[in-house]
């Protein structure tokens, strides 16, 4: 994708935290915004913010997880503003130890969208726990595991069907100092990431049509440490490094 100019994004969990920054960057980049979220207040006070700043925003109050009313949702995202171009699967929760999120239903509704264009776009909001063990946080890694996973096939999936003009972006980073993860504990050697760090990121991958995105450098270089080093020693290393334990204090967004 050379340019976002007047592209339709859609981005769940758009109300706070890492959606809003990827709303204000893409926004930045002068496309057309659709925010999604389940907190009407919060969704409305960051479409006026970007409003003010001259975007175009529409605004869609919709529980991801509630998968009965996501083609309610494209038919009416169709209805005011036709198709759309990028979709960004960045909605999730983290609560009780457990992960949920939906990429898989909100790719299936629109993904005919970007099949018909001309230059389409899926981002999904992966980890740097994608690819290792997070101890403290099974349910959250393994789901992620699952949207790298995904992400993956899927993007193979559409060159295979022909669809070249659709690309795949999974983004992995490590822990977001947005609240969701308030308590986490940043491995050793790297600090907690912003928002606007990840949302800058993502939108210099969809311009570049790049397949995965990880940071800070830990996280890029783990899959190659994990894929060198014998399992016991590489978890070993991730002990030392703080990995291991990263969780332990986590207690989320109150």
């Amino acid at each position: 994708m050379q340019t976002l100019v007047d592209k339709r994004v859609l981005i769940t969990g758009a109300a706070s935290g890492i959606g809003k920054a990827l709303a204000a960057r893409f926004a930045d980049e002068r496309a057309a915004l659709v925010l999604v979220d389940v907190n009407e207040p919060l969704l409305a006070q960051t479409a006026a913010e970007l409003a003010q700043r001259g975007a175009r925003v529409r605004t869609h109050v919709l529980d991801v997880t509630d998968v009965s009313r996501i083609t309610g949702l494209a038919e009416a995202v169709h209805g005011e503003s036709g198709p759309i171009d990028v979709l960004v699967n960045n909605a999730g929760l983290v609560f009780g130890g457990a992960f949920l999120d939906v990429p898989l239903a909100m790719t299936y509704a629109f993904l005919p969208d970007l099949i018909a264009g001309r230059d389409g776009h899926v981002v999904n909001l992966a980890s740097a726990s994608s690819f290792i063990g997070l101890p403290f946080g099974a349910t959250y890694a393994s789901s992620k595991w699952a949207v790298l996973g995904f992400s993956e096939s899927l993007a193979l999936e559409l060159e295979l069907q022909g669809h070249r003009q659709v690309h795949v972006t999974a983004i992995c980073p490590s822990y977001v100092a947005t609240g969701l993860f308030d308590g986490a504990k940043a491995p050793r050697t790297t600090r907690l990431l912003t928002a606007e760090r990840v949302a800058a990121l993502t939108v210099r991958a969809v311009l570049r049509n790049k397949p995965v995105v990880r940071t800070p450098w830990l996280a890029n270089m783990t899959p190659f440490m994990k894929g060198v080093m014998p399992q016991r020693l590489f978890y070993r290393m991730a002990a030392v490094l703080g990995v291991n334990t990263s969780m332990l204090q986590w207690r989320g967004r109150r």
